[in-house]
């Protein structure tokens, strides 16, 4: 079951300057960063609130770090802005296979590691109404503390 958004992603040229004004902007900060080397980019999880599940929702600012990666392609062919949405749940493998049920492709057919040790697959835009959607079981809800 889909408890709450994880996180809005958000893809950028300059993760820096991209920080800077969300920071400026609306005062969120930065509650991690990382590079992630399998999805070609170098990202940062700005924090907007806890919820009840214990999770919390994110904006994850994306920058390319590979001309071949899935950001970088997009960012070409689309420019800066909102790349995906994410919804959390406790069973990333379960909501996968019961939504792959359902007729929308889910892209990996074994879920990944995404930012801070979650577990993360995505459902094709084309049978989500355009939207590029991302299913997330973080860490603590695996059982692992981030």
């Amino acid at each position: 079951m889909l408890t709450r958004i994880d996180h809005i992603g958000i893809a950028c040229r300059d993760l820096e300057a991209t920080v800077d004004f969300y920071s400026r902007t609306y005062g969120f900060e930065v509650f991690h960063t990382e590079v992630n080397q399998e999805q070609g980019v170098r990202e940062a999880m700005l924090r907007i609130n806890g919820t009840d599940d214990g999770g919390s929702s994110y904006l994850q600012l994306l920058e390319p770090i590979r001309d071949d990666s899935a950001v970088a392609k997009w960012l070409a062919k689309n420019g800066e802005g909102v790349h995906h949405i994410a919804f959390g749940t406790a069973d990333v493998d379960g909501d996968a296979a019961a939504i792959r049920d359902k007729g929308v492709r889910v892209l990996y057919d074994e879920p990944r590691r995404g930012s801070m040790d979650s577990r993360i697959t995505f459902l094709h835009p084309k049978d989500c109404h355009g939207v590029l959607t991302e299913l997330v079981t973080s860490a603590e809800a695996q059982g692992e503390p981030h």
